[in-house]
């Protein structure tokens, strides 16, 4: 063995120090961006030696998304329907954001975790509360798969912001240049698509007004539905 190569073991490393290691690379990176190969030279070891303890990929991105996930507590049971998940969503869409990748990895897999299990049994008992009774599972698939749609599609974004300016600038162009556009099309590119194009602060406010728009729509639409099925 040479000096550069990692060692096949090492002493003193555990779980938890594997998932920190997974963690702070998600977070400087995107949860499906990272290899096993990246984490091992981050710990200095032997890939095998991740196998060893805690397992491969699968499982290392389960563990990185239950760590985040333990960061989010239900919110007061006494809230209305509507408030409870505004309050949930608006705080773990943030959240679920500090982790990249940990939002798409929740709509490939669906709450599969026990670490969702409090949030889960709180939202559902909310949602009976308000009226949804058989209809309260697909309510809160619809609040939540929105919401993380929303932020899985921003962690995507942020991924190529890399391109840099001229890839911005040229699709601008492109977007004021297209001959069949009405001065409302142009319009929505200038106010709505330039500010997630340009990246940085202004696409970062940009993001968060557009998911809790996102947010609110959904709670507005499932306030209407079950109103309509009530009458």
């Amino acid at each position: 063995m040479t000096a550069t190569e990692p060692a096949p073991f090492h002493v003193g490393l555990t779980p938890e120090r594997v998932i920190d290691a997974a963690v702070e690379l998600t977070r400087e990176s995107h949860l499906m961006s990272w290899s096993l190969r990246d984490l091992a030279g981050r710990l200095g070891v032997a890939a095998s030696v991740i196998y060893h303890h805690v397992g491969g990929k699968d499982l290392l991105c389960r563990r990185v998304v239950e760590r985040m996930l333990l960061q989010i507590e239900p919110p007061d049971a006494e809230l209305p329907w509507q408030e409870w998940f505004r309050a949930l969503l608006y705080s773990a869409g943030p959240r679920a954001a500090a982790y990249p990748g940990s939002a798409k990895w929740m709509l490939m897999h669906g709450p599969t975790i026990p670490a969702v299990l409090p949030v889960l049994e709180a939202g559902m008992s909310v949602l009976h509360r308000g009226g949804f009774a058989g209809r309260a599972d697909v309510a809160y698939a619809v609040l939540l798969n929105n919401a993380m749609l929303t932020v899985s599609m921003g962690d995507d974004r942020l991924q190529h912001e890399g391109d840099g300016p001229r890839d911005h600038a040229t699709m601008m162009a492109e977007f004021r240049q297209m001959p069949a556009a009405s001065a409302e099309v142009r319009a929505m590119g200038q106010d709505f698509i330039q500010p997630f194009a340009e990246g940085g602060e202004t696409a970062a406010r940009m993001r968060w007004d557009y998911y809790r728009f996102v947010v609110d729509t959904t709670i507005a639409g499932l306030d209407v539905s079950s109103r309509v099925a009530t009458t």
